[in-house]
């Protein structure tokens, strides 16, 4: 026979607390653990409109966020205070190996400037720039490396080439540095970029660099696809275009990046 024990309410009521205030701390101790596995991923072009919205996306997620930027007044401006900044140049290896300091990931959302300076053309930004944050990254142990790049960048006579400098070119440069530096890779190569909100449409994922009349995407969309690819392991070592069609938004890409072939 089972003895039932009946104990005043006050006694009860501290129990239930005590007990409750446990559960609390247990799992509060548990999403602390998960936001401190999350890699500490150092963003370059952060300041640029689309690495602005990677940055965003990065904080959504919970991920720790340094921005490599060449101007920190414009850091702090764009993507405010909470935001560690750390200047430098794509084009100064030495810069990008200060940068690189307890950095598991990299996402290079940067690009050179159109019309371009003379110090930031296609040559220096898209293809050298590029490749110095490759090899840095490779002899600072870092694990992965995405890299924004562009559709149609396979299409020597893509007109963009006759207008910018041959920036379709030296986007392909930079994809083949990053490729051949032998770090894990995801190459994304968006379709013409606008500023819509995002995740309104499906989202495309192709390869073979067939671009089109109407294969665009927002810059949004393309900020959540880089930072998808930083969560699944089936999103390595992989080079894919990305554009949207009316359709139902994915809440998750695992499936399109399995289904990639890989490199």
């Amino acid at each position: 026979m089972r003895t039932f024990i009946s104990l005043p309410a006050a006694v009860a009521a501290s129990l239930l607390i005590a007990v409750s205030g446990q559960v609390g701390t247990a799992e509060a101790e548990e999403a602390t653990t998960e936001e401190d596995m999350k890699p500490l991923v150092l963003v370059a072009g952060a300041t640029g409109k689309t690495g602005s919205l990677v940055v965003a996306q990065l904080q959504s997620k919970g991920y720790p966020v340094r921005a490599f930027v060449r101007d920190a007044a414009k850091a702090a401006e764009r993507l405010g205070a909470d935001v560690e900044a750390v200047t430098g140049d794509l084009k100064n290896p030495a810069s990008i190996a200060a940068a690189l300091d307890g950095v598991d990931v990299v996402i290079n959302a940067a690009g050179s400037g159109i019309p371009a300076a003379d110090d930031n053309m296609p040559e220096h930004v898209d293809f050298q720039g590029a490749r110095n944050l490759a090899e840095e990254a490779v002899a600072a142990g870092v694990g992965h490396y995405v890299l924004v790049s562009s559709m149609g960048v396979t299409d020597d006579d893509h007109y963009l080439n006759q207008m910018f400098n041959n920036v379709m070119l030296w986007k392909r440069r930079g994809e083949e540095a990053v490729v051949a530096s032998g770090i894990a890779y995801t190459i994304v190569r968006p379709g013409g970029l606008n500023d819509e909100p995002g995740s309104a449409q499906t989202i495309v994922f192709e390869q073979g660099d067939n671009p089109g009349r109407g294969k665009v995407i927002s810059r949004t969309d393309l900020a959540r696809v880089c930072v998808a690819a930083l969560q699944d392991e089936e999103a390595r070592n992989k080079v894919f275009e990305i554009y949207v069609r009316e359709g139902k938004p994915q809440t998750d890409f695992s499936g399109e990046f399995a289904a990639l072939g890989g490199s």
